[in-house]
């Protein structure tokens, strides 16, 4: 490979809150490893691997000019952005005026719900989901009604639609979040599953807020399709947000954008974004975007998604061969695992929290998964040199499992 996806990165010392913040106080965050174990970071989705060159020259080119003051974006940020989509997802419409900054998913988030709806509303939210979603929701009034998604006979994760479309109308919902690729479960979904999806949606005048934040990392040959590329509808209906902070680690820069291509809804959203003053772009971080979405970025992210899909086959070939009871369908986009670990549990006599324990301990820093609303789950970033990942895994079978 032409980048360096296998260098295991000291990442202490930092201000890196996936190593750094083990053993604190802080919510969710793991314990200290016992003496004789090195932490192996795999609970925050950050990855750890250097980014792409390109994004700290362009950096280093911004920051040797003395002079940090207010600015606007320029010509080159929204042609970076509709190059990169154009590349990527085939969208060919994308114009600079439906493109717009958010400081990151869950403000643009709220941001299109307050037009959407009003504090006490309920909002439709598949389930497992992503914390920040329940978070965000709650912290802002909305009531949350949640649709389980489903496993079919291959363990492939499903929208269930008859449950959507009822509690649509049964609650009288007209705003939903939906997430594509899903985090925690890693679906990239199929075509006719965001058609089917979008007419739920139409039919029920509900509008959707599309957070498409992992849809450049795709597994095992596996395709995004933008939410809006589905229809005339759907392009209207849907606030579709993404973000280079997944895709190249960039998450400590802030920096995200819509694409709403409705001019009414564009219009109204940037007016819930702006009345705080607070939504305005870094400056370096808009130099950042411009470097990873240039050539090299593209040819620096095929690799990405090649590297992840080989660590993505390994662990789910290493839980099926080793772990009995553990339960995993492997992902076809993201960096995350989500492992049903019921079975295991209740055969072994154990709770969840002795498993994540013992998991710690030995230095396997995996997430508790009960705040993606999943009972007996835990979530595991493979975002790490295949070492590592083979590393932890042989650590779990030996000392865990």
């Amino acid at each position: 490979m032409k980048y360096d996806f296998t260098t295991i990165m000291d990442r202490r010392g930092q201000d890196a809150l996936a190593v750094d913040s083990l053993g604190s106080k802080m919510a969710s965050a793991p314990d200290l490893p016992k003496e004789g174990f090195d932490p192996i970071p795999m609970w925050v989705a950050d990855m750890n691997f250097p980014t792409v060159p390109a994004i700290q020259e362009a950096i280093i080119q911004r920051a040797k000019h003395p002079a940090f003051g207010y600015f606007l974006p320029t010509k080159e940020y929204y042609q970076a952005i509709i190059k990169w989509h154009e590349i990527r997802n085939g969208v060919t419409s994308l114009t600079a005026d439906c493109i717009g900054y958010e400081n990151g998913v869950l403000g643009g988030l709220l941001s299109a719900l307050a037009i959407f709806a009003a504090p006490g509303d309920k909002v439709l939210l598949h389930t497992p989901a992503y914390v920040g979603f329940t978070g965000s929701l709650k912290n802002a009034g909305y009531e949350i009604v949640h649709s389980p998604l489903k496993q079919d006979e291959n363990g492939v994760w499903r929208m269930d639609f008859d449950d959507m479309d009822a509690k649509l109308k049964s609650h009288s919902i007209h705003a939903a979040i939906f997430c594509s690729p899903h985090n925690p479960c890693g679906r990239v979904w199929e075509r006719w599953e965001i058609e089917q999806a979008m007419e739920i949606y139409r039919q029920n005048r509900c509008m959707v807020i599309s957070d498409e934040i992992w849809s450049d990392i795709l597994l095992n040959g596996h395709r995004h399709i933008p939410v809006q590329s589905i229809s005339e509808d759907a392009k209207n209906r849907a606030v579709a947000l993404y973000a280079p902070s997944k895709t190249f680690n960039l998450a400590g820069l802030v920096g995200s954008y819509h694409i709403i291509y409705n001019p009414y809804l564009r219009d109204r959203i940037l007016s819930a974004g702006g009345k705080s003053h607070y939504n305005n772009m870094n400056v370096l971080s808009m130099h950042a975007l411009i470097g990873a979405y240039c050539a090299k970025g593209h040819e620096w992210v095929d690799e990405l998604c090649q590297t992840l899909s080989e660590n993505a086959n390994f662990a789910c070939s290493y839980i099926a061969k080793h772990f009995p009871g553990v339960q995993v369908s492997k992902p076809e986009g993201t960096y995350m695992l989500f492992l049903d670990c019921a079975k295991w549990c209740e055969a072994h006599g154990k709770t969840l929290d002795e498993l994540l324990k013992a998991g710690w301990d030995v230095g396997v820093a995996w997430q508790d998964g009960r705040i993606f609303h999943d009972a007996c789950a835990i979530r595991m970033n493979l975002a790490l040199p295949l070492s590592r990942v083979q590393e932890a895994f042989d650590r779990l079978n030996r000392y865990v499992f």
